[in-house]
């Protein structure tokens, strides 16, 4: 017999992913910040998600992780409090890669903190969105997972302008882009290191989108 399904609701950082995401359930746009999550995950449970995924790219913390590579978590670390990922969603998913995703509050541009906070938390990746999903699912009692294909490895330092890019809407600022890269110019070939293990990213989650049930949904009662 076949399980009964609810509808899951879709948070996304970027225009970008919420485009690989679309086919996937509801979908919203948290623009790469906490707060931004926060405010997309409950507007999906308010549209009647009932079981939510956080989906996109995240920063590499085990220097084993190449970019490209897909993080799905047993749980996630946000601040002091860990939430574990719904079993049957993680499935759905193609299982469990990790055993921990911490979510920040700012991004880590610098190889030496990603391997501090490595060594502090013992996390394999870190995003800014999947802790502010993990609450609002935990609040309103739904299941959740993660998924997030690693972009900057941990071995490598982010350019400024990868800060000063995003829009609070999820998308590429060109003039902010511009503006960057001619006050600083020799960012220039870590840019065009980041714009490549970008694509690597956004092609694994091409591929773990097709990979997966369509359209994915949680089983009733999990």
């Amino acid at each position: 017999m076949a399980h009964n399904t609810v509808p899951l609701g879709v948070v996304v950082g970027l225009a970008a992913e919420a485009r690989i995401a679309r086919s996937l359930g509801e979908v919203a746009i948290g623009g790469g910040c906490p707060d931004g999550a926060t405010a997309a995950a409950e507007s999906l449970v308010a549209r009647g998600a009932r079981a939510l995924l956080s989906f996109g790219v995240a920063g590499g913390l085990d220097p084993r992780l190449r970019p490209g590579d897909i993080a799905v978590p047993m749980a996630v670390l946000d601040g002091e409090q860990r939430y574990y990922t719904n079993e049957a969603l993680c499935r759905a998913l193609g299982g469990t890669t990790v055993n921990l995703l911490v979510s920040g509050g700012a991004v880590v541009v610098d190889a030496g903190a990603k391997q501090r906070l490595s060594e502090q938390t013992g996390a394999s990746a870190i995003d800014l969105e999947s802790g502010a999903v993990a609450r609002v699912a935990h609040r309103h009692g739904l299941p959740f997972a993660v998924l997030r294909a690693v972009c900057d490895p941990a071995q490598r330092s982010l350019p400024p302008v990868a800060i000063a890019a995003l829009s609070s809407a999820g998308a590429i600022r060109p003039l902010n882009v511009l503006r960057s890269v001619a006050a600083q110019p020799g960012q220039i070939p870590a840019l065009l290191r980041l714009a490549r293990d970008a694509v690597l990213a956004r092609r694994a989650l091409v591929r773990s989108r097709q990979d997966m049930r369509r359209p994915l949904l949680a089983p009733a009662g999990s």
